[in-house]
């Protein structure tokens, strides 16, 4: 075996270890479906959904609809566990409502934006290889059990609390993170859709206040999630606090803003204005713009 296959056997190895000790320890507490634990089944099933659909994907060497499955995963998941626990309280369901409503949101515009663009240069290297294209959907499979862990931990919990101060801090920082993830959103689509483009860049909006607006929405939303489960979270269960943390570290180390700050070095990064605007600009948390 080459080097590389080894190495993404490897990652491959380690994305399951780390999903499996997530479904153990969210698994201690929560009611049981057909003799398993219910958090278990649906770590189980978010990886079950993503390799079934990469198999059509890589037959046809199509990204086409990663984002989307990802977004499906989130709410038919969130369904079937609202659905599996009939004991489930107000905090239960309102978890259900905010991860369902972020999902379908984000998945739609993600799924309209491919749908323009035609394909997704980031996956223009990484389809040639069907071991690496299948790790990009194993990741997912993590990326999507780690995300959403504190609700469906929260939702299948046996501990079903009634919603304290922290659950409505929670709802309000969530409303708070959609608000800037769908303006932001919005902002740059018109951004992109103008006429004039002696602009090459945003920087009007809540783009003014962060470089990157829409991830501060995401990792407020998690944040907020994370919040209403607390109270239905004990001992191992609360691993599911991982999320807006794994979310943060992603989007600010991994593959969120690394990535974009490089493109954007390359195509703008002897641009005075873009230096500037970098200079006085928060990267992430929205701030005034700084003066010199």
């Amino acid at each position: 075996m080459k080097k590389t296959e080894a190495r993404r056997l490897a990652i491959t190895l380690g994305v399951l270890i780390l999903a499996a000790l997530f479904a153990w320890a969210g698994s201690s507490d929560t009611v049981e479906w057909s003799g398993v634990p219910l958090y278990a089944v649906v770590v189980a099933a978010a990886f079950i959904v993503q390799w079934l659909v990469y198999i059509p994907s890589q037959i046809f060497h199509t990204e086409r609809f990663f984002d989307l499955t990802g977004s499906l995963t989130y709410s038919l998941i969130t369904l079937g566990v609202l659905a599996a626990n009939q004991d489930r309280g107000v905090r239960a369901t309102v978890l259900g409502v905010l991860v369902i409503v972020w999902a379908v949101r984000l998945g739609s515009f993600l799924f309209i934006r491919i749908s323009k663009d035609k394909s997704d240069s980031r996956f223009d290297e990484i389809k040639k290889s069907p071991m690496r294209f299948f790790n990009v959907w194993t990741i997912q499979g993590l990326w999507i059990t780690v995300t959403a862990s504190a609700a469906w931990i929260a939702i299948s919990s046996n501990n079903q609390s009634k919603p304290d101060v922290l659950f409505y801090v929670g709802i309000c920082i969530w409303v708070v993170g959609f608000a800037f993830e769908v303006i932001a959103d919005a902002q740059k689509r018109r951004f992109r859709a103008r006429t004039d483009k002696t602009e090459p860049f945003i920087t009007s909006g809540l783009w003014a206040w962060s470089q990157h607006p829409n991830y501060f929405g995401e990792v407020a939303m998690w944040t907020g999630i994370a919040l209403v489960a607390l109270g239905n979270l004990s001992g191992w269960q609360l691993i599911g606090l991982m999320s807006p943390v794994f979310v943060y570290v992603l989007l600010t180390k991994v593959s969120g803003i690394p990535t974009l700050e490089a493109k954007a070095e390359t195509k703008w990064g002897d641009d005075p204005a873009y230096q500037a605007y970098k200079a006085r600009t928060s990267i992430l948390f929205p701030m005034p713009p700084r003066r010199k």
